[in-house]
């Protein structure tokens, strides 16, 4: 097949050569959003060329038949394994990112329990309120620890104040400003110190997901832990040039709310409809070129470039810390003079960066650098 060749006028095309380079000079400076720059899909672009479209459910085939739900499914698979989840009944697709994959857990969660109430923590990413108004759940926000995972006593007093109605309990493994997690273990404690047999729990795993099947020792947070859904992010730690991710739940759960659709011959079983059939096929690449020992070293190349941080900011007196397990290095929120240089993500009294393998060395020292800098000037400036 061919195309007509682009034509653009010169300033649009310079329109074009000027944004690719204003975007290769932030690339690298983003270092406060979960986001891997260190990738190469070059083998992949010839399938551009393709109208793909992944409608429906990728284990049952489409009429729609430019599609990658082999490759998907293959990747499902993968996540299957790294999740535990229950041999011969789970199911999953590739999502458009994880708010979609907190969706869906929450949206089976609210279908099998209408009358449910949803329990998260202060320290939940801004979506899942959202999503909760959205699908018109009752919905209880639960106290946080200083450290920024959900406190259990709270959960466990409001638990029992509510105990006539399912509980719902949204999981962080791995919160977005502080990198915390929460307890499964403790979670399936307190349900069964109270006797509530009826509850669903969704672990929103976006950035340790992929982390925590490398390490040893993790933390509780899988199907195997008492997960009834997961949702993780692909374009995190793998890195991806497209948002996207995957969503794992029981499939004894999932088959209570799927719609047979003909006129693509499909089961409605996602949120989306048209789905990009390019992420699944990208994850898929990724993975397999990678395997599970290039995932482990990026994994550990995080973690120290993670320590490696800590180090450099309090040689500077800037406290700073991580949690077990997590990338995450939180500190004081930076003075406003940085967040015209450094792509950082604040939030109230702390910032934190992100040290995926794009955050080298040299860069976390020119940002500590300049972290100090910032500092000596805003003290001056008060002075």
């Amino acid at each position: 097949m061919t195309a007509t060749p682009p034509s653009l006028t010169p300033e649009d095309r310079a329109k074009l050569n000027a944004l690719h380079g204003r975007l290769s000079a932030l690339a690298l400076r983003n270092i406060g959003y979960p986001c891997n720059q260190v990738f190469d899909y070059s083998e992949l672009f010839r399938f551009l060329q393709f109208s793909l479209n992944n409608v429906g459910d990728p284990f049952t085939g489409s009429n729609y038949r430019l599609n990658t739900h082999e490759f998907e499914r293959e990747v499902m698979e993968e996540f299957a394994r790294l999740t535990r989840a229950p041999e011969d009944d789970w199911w999953g697709y590739v999502t458009g990112g994880g708010t979609e994959g907190n969706m869906y857990g929450l949206y089976v969660a609210r279908e099998l329990h209408p009358e449910g109430i949803c329990y998260f923590s202060e320290d939940t990413h801004y979506s899942v309120a959202k999503i909760l108004r959205l699908q018109h759940t009752r919905s209880i926000m639960i106290k946080s620890t200083p450290d920024g995972s959900m406190d259990c006593a709270d959960l466990r007093e409001t638990l029992r104040i509510h105990r006539d109605v399912p509980p719902i309990i949204f999981a962080n493994i791995g919160s977005t400003m502080k990198g915390a997690s929460d307890d499964l273990a403790a979670m399936r404690a307190i349900l069964d110190e109270l006797a509530i047999t009826s509850a669903y729990i969704h672990a929103d795993a976006a950035l340790s997901g992929i982390i925590l099947p490398f390490v040893k020792k993790p933390q509780p947070w899988n199907f195997a832990d008492g997960a009834d859904s997961i949702s993780i992010s692909g374009h995190k730690l793998l890195g991806c040039p497209l948002p996207c991710g995957v969503v794992l739940a029981r499939r004894k759960n999932v088959d209570r709310i799927a719609r047979s659709i003909e006129y693509v011959g499909v089961l409605d079983t996602t949120i989306a409809g048209s789905r990009s059939a390019i992420t699944p096929l990208m994850l898929w690449y990724r993975l397999k070129s990678l395997g599970h020992e290039g995932i482990a070293q990026i994994v550990q190349r995080s973690l120290q470039l993670a320590d490696y941080a800590i180090t450099q900011l309090q040689a500077r007196g800037i406290k700073a810390w991580r949690h077990t397990h997590s990338i995450t290095v939180v500190f004081p929120r930076p003075p406003e003079s940085m967040m015209k240089k450094w792509i950082i993500a604040p939030k109230k009294d702390i910032g934190h960066i992100i040290t995926l393998p794009h955050v080298t060395e040299s860069v976390i020292d020119e940002f500590a650098s300049d972290f100090t800098d910032a500092l000596k000037t805003q003290t001056k400036a008060k002075s």
